[in-house]
């Protein structure tokens, strides 16, 4: 504990008339109030991200064949294991045709952690993850 006084925070009083003054005649940048419409930058930038193109479920549901990521990465909701592999591997294993969701259950099935030993309880649940 220190015995000097709070004003010594507080900048002299000529300082802060300064401050207050180059802070006036700074230029204030126009905000948009919340309901106004969204500049046409903004929407370009949106519809460009090449996230747009696919919803998940559609991801999912493309062949091997038509993905073009590198490394494809699945995760398991039970066990929170994760399985990555890469799109090249995946076609030579499964097959270009073969659907990313099948081929995704294939490789969490095949080293699940998590056995009941019902067959409606078994294996991992995917939840598809975007690398």
């Amino acid at each position: 504990m220190t015995d000097r006084p709070a004003s010594w925070r507080m900048p002299p009083p000529k300082q802060r008339e300064k401050l207050a003054a180059d802070a006036a005649r700074r230029p204030v940048p126009p905000v948009a109030a919340p309901d106004a419409p969204l500049p046409a930058e903004y929407w370009e930038s949106v519809l460009k991200d090449p996230r747009v193109g696919t919803t998940g479920a559609q991801m999912r549901q493309r062949r091997l064949s038509e993905i073009q990521r590198q490394v494809l990465r699945v995760s398991c909701r039970r066990c929170e294991r994760t399985v990555e592999i890469q799109t090249a591997d995946a076609v030579r294993l499964y097959g270009a045709n073969a659907v990313w969701k099948d081929v995704a259950q294939r490789l969490l099935d095949n080293t699940c952690q998590q056995r009941t030993g019902r067959h409606e309880e078994d294996g991992c649940w995917p939840a598809f993850e975007t690398p």
